[in-house]
């Protein structure tokens, strides 16, 4: 896992294995974030993610982006999501999107604007 910070408000993550599993993992991966480079927003390529997280009847989003809000994270995700055909998942990608608090991004420069609300 590699991280790198940019202009000291966002926290790029690169990980080949997922760490965000579950609620508990996504808060632990980002209070330790968090507290290691003092910032609040954090973008992770979706390898970083486990793949239940995308199937949404698994509640495992719901968890992650429960405990991202309730601590005050923000979380940007960095990948292709075009190999979901979900419509449940495109509509959820969709709203986050809308939203201030997680976003599905294409690429980290997205990811970053999104996240400095630029």
């Amino acid at each position: 896992m590699t991280t790198t910070v940019i202009d000291g408000l966002v926290v790029v993550v690169d990980c080949d294995t997922p760490v965000i599993i579950n609620g508990q993992s996504a808060l632990d991966f980002a209070v330790n974030i968090g507290y290691e480079h003092n910032c609040h927003d954090i973008a992770v390529n979706k390898a970083a993610i486990a793949e239940g997280f995308f199937d949404l009847s698994t509640g495992i989003a719901g968890e992650v982006v429960q405990k991202f809000v309730n601590y005050g994270f923000r979380l940007a995700i960095i990948g292709d999501f075009s190999g979901y055909t979900s419509k449940s998942l495109r509509d959820y990608i969709y709203e986050c999107n809308k939203g201030g608090h997680l976003y599905f991004t294409a690429d980290e420069d997205e990811a970053v604007k999104k996240l400095r609300g630029t």
